[in-house]
């Protein structure tokens, strides 16, 4: 399965990915639990997301997100990142730290965990955990 998922719950979301892509995504899902607890794991537009926020941007457009996303795309895992204050998006800040990811604005893109350093990720995690989310 990659894409967006019609899954209700992230454990259902976890169950219907084939292996060894679950594998990976139970592990990312257990580093994000324990490394921001106070984000609630829930389902958001088709994929795992912890942490709903509310927002609204400089033109007046509200609704709902999420802080930190999880999708398994057909070729790689992306991680999404909702956090940006007066400096940038957070996740740009991380290019040096995670040169084997490709990452854009908010997206965080690899193929397994193990390719990516824990500190700097975990680090990320908690810093998009308390920066605000729009510019």
């Amino acid at each position: 399965m990659h894409g967006k998922s019609k899954a209700k719950t992230p454990g259902a979301y976890i169950a219907e990915l084939e292996e060894p892509r679950r594998a990976e995504i139970k592990k990312i899902d257990a580093l994000i639990r324990k490394t921001v607890p106070k984000l609630k794991p829930h389902m958001q537009g088709g994929m795992l997301a912890y942490g709903p926020i509310e927002y609204r941007t400089k033109g007046g457009r509200e609704g709902e997100w999420f802080k930190i996303g999880v999708a398994s795309q057909k070729n790689y895992i992306s991680l999404y990142f909702c956090a940006a204050d007066d400096e940038g998006y957070v996740a740009e800040r991380f290019k040096e730290r995670l040169p084997k990811a490709s990452i854009g604005k908010s997206c965080v893109r690899f193929k397994k965990l193990e390719e990516l350093d824990r500190k700097a990720l975990t680090e990320l995690m908690k810093l998009t955990a308390k920066t605000g989310f729009g510019m």
